[in-house]
């Protein structure tokens, strides 16, 4: 935990119960803070009480008393209207702040030479952020990784000059921390996300290179135009900006980097080596983390080989746009697909259909994952992830191919056969680690 000293003797509201809520709560009590919590879910509300937290409906508090309100990320700060939390803040002139904030004002006054990465990005974002934090933990470095991913900030081990933060920030994390100053910043690229949350793409975009304007060293993807805008933008002001893309074939080679496969792989790969590079590390010292990068659960996770026979985990593709990803990075295919459809379904996949051997369709979504495969992908209707598992692993064992994939990637939902996508990954794992002679891939 992080002692939010900069707290001490403050009066704190805060607003949303959550885990990152309750370790903020945390904190700031250690620091000597006198906090108020609430939340509109009276459960949550019951565990902080448990806990000997300080509760109370913040409607009921005399705001002229209060120093700041601490809101979750979560909760709606401007759009489509603020929390009546933040109405209630601004109407008496208190700051509204985050997590991060509190962070960044804890290292200025604690200990403000202290390393600190932060990751921002549409897409790839957690990828990045644990791909950083490998790198550098197998260099040897002391590291923290949290934020958006993970453990919350303030529940991580405090700032001092040889340990690293390296943390993930949505643009609700970025938009509560007005004077988020990393050491390095990390925008890897921009597309329409959250515009319920935040009006516009031009506002989404603004609230992201926040991240960037106030770090000492910015690396901005430019495969997009509002990225390359916020890049141009800060090399005109004179900032120090290292632009990457995934049109440069210069950079780190992947070829040995088994978890880092496709041109979205790529991208996070360029980002990380271009982080850990400003950090000092050595390009063999990046080279040897990038090669034992074992990917992050479920995202295009390669969990075990059998014979020549690899098999991937991208349980997080619950959607075509995201499995489009993870099949246009193998070939071929021995395709697991299906769960709860979403609207589209597959059709979307049809460019990636002569990459598939064969299809293995489970769940709900099987006849209409049928019906759209028509006579262009040899198929079965498997039902369940255990049978379509066994079914793959045999026919790819058949295969004449360098290296076959069994790859799951579900395109639908998973809420008709498993509680969440983790759930529904964890059961794939289970299954392949299951089968006679599978190694583990990064044993």
């Amino acid at each position: 935990m992080i002692p939010v000293s900069v707290g001490e003797g403050k009066h704190i509201a805060l607003f949303g119960l959550g885990e990152s809520g309750l370790a903020t709560a945390r904190a700031l009590v250690a620091g000597g803070a006198d906090v108020t919590c609430w939340d509109d879910n009276p459960e949550s509300v019951a565990v902080a009480a448990r806990e000997g937290l300080a509760t109370r409906d913040l409607r009921e508090l005399n705001w002229r008393m209060i120093d700041s309100l601490i809101l979750a990320p979560g909760v709606p700060l401007t759009h489509p209207r603020p929390h009546w939390s933040v109405e209630l803040a601004h109407a008496a002139g208190v700051e509204t702040i985050g997590d991060i904030e509190l962070f960044c004002r804890e290292r200025r006054a604690t200990c403000a030479v202290a390393p600190l990465i932060a990751i921002t990005g549409t897409n790839g974002k957690s990828t990045t952020t644990a791909l950083i934090a490998h790198i550098l933990r197998e260099a040897g470095r002391d590291v923290q990784l949290g934020g958006n991913i993970g453990t919350p900030i303030l529940a991580l081990d405090p700032p001092s000059p040889s340990r690293v933060h390296v943390i993930e920030c949505s643009s609700y994390q970025i938009d509560l921390a007005p004077s988020l100053d990393p050491s390095i910043g990390v925008l890897l690229n921009l597309s329409p996300d959250h515009l319920d949350r935040h009006g516009t793409m031009e506002n989404y975009a603004a609230i992201k290179a926040r991240l960037l304007e106030g770090s000492d060293v910015a690396i901005c993807g430019v495969d997009d135009s509002p990225s390359r805008a916020i890049g141009e933008r800060l090399k005109a002001n004179g900032r120090r900006v290292v632009t990457i893309s995934i049109r440069d074939r210069g950079g780190p080679d992947l070829s040995e980097a088994p978890a880092l496969r496709g041109d979205h792989n790529r991208q996070n790969a360029l980002a990380a080596f271009a982080a850990c590079r400003a950090t000092g590390l050595s390009d063999e010292e990046i080279a040897s983390g990038l090669r034992s990068f074992p990917g992050l659960a479920h995202r295009m996770q390669i969990i075990g080989r059998l014979g020549n026979t690899v098999f991937v985990n991208d349980s997080k593709a619950t959607n075509a746009d995201a499995a489009d990803k993870s099949m246009a990075s193998f070939e071929p295919i021995y395709w697991i697909a299906g769960g709860l459809p979403k609207e589209g379904g597959i059709a979307a996949l049809a460019p990636r259909f002569n990459r598939v051997a064969k299809a293995y369709l489970i769940g709900e979504a099987a006849p209409y994952f049928a019906a759209t495969l028509g006579d262009a992908v040899p198929y079965e209707i498997s039902g369940t992830l255990d049978v379509a598992v066994r079914h793959a692993a045999h026919d790819a064992a058949r295969s004449t191919a360098a290296e076959p994939v069994v790859l799951l990637a579900p395109a639908a939902a998973s809420f008709d056969q498993f509680r969440n996508f983790e759930k529904r990954g964890e059961a794939f794992v289970n299954e392949v680690m299951a089968l006679k002679g599978v190694e583990n891939a990064f044993a």
